[in-house]
């Protein structure tokens, strides 16, 4: 059989890396994992009980499509928390993971063959999943004086039907203030385009916190997920923002596409969403190993970064250690025995030249790690 032109994507090489880690480990090796974009702890003691307590009580079934109406309330009571917004319940919607948000999304607001902007460097997944939707990703390189975030500027003579930003980002975790966010939206307005806010790691800030698209705009698409923040990866839930008169659009897609999301991913994060102490605790541990990293990591001899604002990564310049940070990144893992991940995932134009470290797993592993990048790159 031939398989169709959109569904030659890429890989993820950060998976590749991960396999390689595997590989070492099997082989009895101890790696420290700095490749990977997902918390060290488990989903919150309170929402493993609670899908305990629901799995002795009955069946978990079919919800409807937008997920489950108490969930749907307690996610737009959020938005009141965090951000002063008031936001109706009738407009969020439960997705399977930010993934299946992206990929409603993208079929709600976009025609095959549509531009639309991304930001370099920014989480491949973006472009693959465009791709195989028959649309056009349009990588917009980002500058180290706009701290790898786009700039209104960036959009001129581009024709975008949309663009997508991610405030913290990925791999980067900086953010845009409200004037810049701002600033974007309009400039996407201006152009008659879709605006796309990608905000899986609000929650994960250490100094300013996060600003959410809907405190300026409601026509936009806001993403989020319970993978970051709430520590629940695997459990592949997660939820979207859509305009008023655009939910029925988005319900009749998500009823074709994925019937509902997981039940029982969303009785858990329903009660993960009260576990504030535990998830508050889990960002203590990131704030330290984030300020381990800024320290450590130019010690070390990595010392272009651009410091984050949020999330769990360090995205560093590596061109004058490496034209290959495929291959560099090889070397790390065969002869310090910490993984990480090469930028060509993030940016294919400039990637060959950075990489990414997570901060994500136990200080004590963060240490370590630092520990042996020093004494690799001494020996090199």
């Amino acid at each position: 059989m031939r398989p169709a032109r959109r569904s030659k994507v890429d890989p993820f090489i950060v998976m590749d890396v991960m396999e390689a880690a595997r590989r070492a480990e099997a082989a009895g090796r101890r790696i420290i994992h700095m490749e990977v974009g997902q918390p060290g702890t488990p989903a919150p003691a309170g929402a493993r009980a609670a899908l305990a307590r629901a799995m002795e009580a009955g069946a978990l079934g079919y919800t409807v499509a937008l997920g489950l109406p108490e969930l749907r309330a307690r996610i737009a009571r959020l938005y009141g928390a965090w951000y002063g917004v008031d936001l109706d319940p009738a407009r969020v919607v439960v997705t399977p993971g930010s993934s299946g948000a992206f990929i409603l999304a993208f079929t709600a607001l976009f025609d095959a063959g549509d531009r639309v902007g991304i930001g370099a460097p920014g989480y491949p997944s973006y472009r693959q999943i465009l791709h195989a939707l028959d649309l056009v990703p349009v990588d917009i390189e980002t500058s180290a004086e706009n701290r790898l975030q786009p700039a209104p500027g960036d959009l001129a003579g581009r024709d975008l039907a949309g663009l997508l930003v991610a405030s913290p980002g990925n791999p980067s975790g900086t953010m845009l203030d409200r004037a810049r966010l701002a600033a974007l939206i309009d400039a996407t307005h201006q152009a008659k385009g879709q605006f796309i806010s990608d905000e899986i790691y609000h929650g994960l800030h250490y100094e300013t916190r996060a600003i959410s698209a809907l405190e300026i705009t409601d026509d936009c698409y806001v993403i989020n997920s319970f993978s970051k923040y709430f520590s629940m990866t695997g459990w592949r839930v997660g939820w979207m923002v859509v305009p008023e008169d655009h939910v029925r659009t988005v319900e009749r897609l998500a009823q074709n596409l994925f019937i509902c999301p997981p039940h029982a991913s969303q009785i858990a994060a329903l009660a993960a969403m009260d576990c504030v102490e535990e998830l508050e605790a889990n960002r203590a541990v990131y704030a330290r190993n984030r300020a381990l990293m800024l320290e450590g990591l130019p010690r070390a001899g990595f010392d272009r970064i651009a410091p984050p604002d949020g999330a769990f990564y360090v995205y560093a310049d590596v061109t004058h250690l490496t034209d290959d940070s495929r291959a560099f990144a090889a070397e790390i893992l065969d002869h310090a025995g910490v993984a990480v991940t090469p930028g060509l995932d993030f940016d294919p134009g400039r990637g060959a030249g950075t990489l990414r470290f997570s901060y994500a797993r136990a200080t004590a592993d963060i240490e370590e790690g630092l520990a042996r990048l020093t004494d690799f790159m001494a020996a090199r």
